[in-house]
């Protein structure tokens, strides 16, 4: 059984969004919640033993790192990479930009911040991928909690800077407390052009996760 790791929102449209990424998929999918919703990951992998877990997570956090492989041992399943750093992912990110209305003058990749070493490491390749595709103006990244700059404090350093076009390309899979917190930078800072929509059921997402489970040894799937 193919069991997608998600982190949970209590955020209207967040449930909506990864189904998406399921229906996507065309293959059954169990999907499990980290925090904030049911059914948990211990619950759905008790009744799944021996399950492949694809950790839908942006980043090399705590989540990725910790719980979900802990979890994953106590009933037998195979945990997968997470997706930071795929190329995908940003592609997924300036497709959702462009369709925003374009970079603008500069682009701040918005993720969702780690304290943890190479937690942000997803969020800096986005960067580094937009900006290779918009190599005449600025990128940085930037983070909605945990880590620094914030999002807002690296709005308002290029607004001083002069730029007046600022686009928040969101480097999140799904809405919620990030996304809305985006929303009134948006509404309240000044320079900011737009801002991105978040990508979970963005096509490329459900190629790459039936890439990673398909990743998974013949052997271990029969399992």
């Amino acid at each position: 059984m193919l069991v997608i790791a998600v982190h949970g929102s209590s955020a209207p449209g967040a449930g909506a969004t990864i189904a998406r990424l399921v229906r996507a998929l065309d293959r059954p999918a169990l999907i499990a919640h980290l925090d904030v919703q049911r059914p948990s990951l211990a619950d759905v992998l008790a009744k799944n033993p021996g399950a492949v877990v694809v950790p839908l997570l942006l980043g090399e956090g705590y989540h990725r790192r910790v719980d979900v492989p802990a979890v994953a041992r106590r009933f037998h399943c195979t945990v997968t990479a997470g997706l930071a750093g795929e190329p995908d992912v940003a592609r997924a990110v300036h497709d959702r930009l462009l369709a925003a209305g374009g970079p603008g003058d500069a682009i701040v990749v918005a993720g969702a911040g780690s304290t943890r070493p190479h937690g942000n490491d997803g969020t800096r390749s986005v960067a580094r991928e937009l900006s290779a595709a918009h190599p005449d103006i600025p990128v940085l990244d930037a983070y909605c909690s945990a880590a620094h700059p914030s999002v807002r404090d690296r709005v308002e350093q290029l607004h001083r800077a002069g730029f007046r076009r600022i686009t928040i390309a969101t480097h999140l899979l799904a809405p919620g407390r990030f996304t809305h917190a985006l929303d009134a930078i948006r509404e309240t800072t000044p320079g900011v052009h737009a801002v991105s929509t978040p990508i979970a059921d963005h096509p490329l997402l459900a190629r790459l996760v039936l890439n990673r489970y398909e990743s998974v040894r013949p052997e271990v799937l029969a399992a």
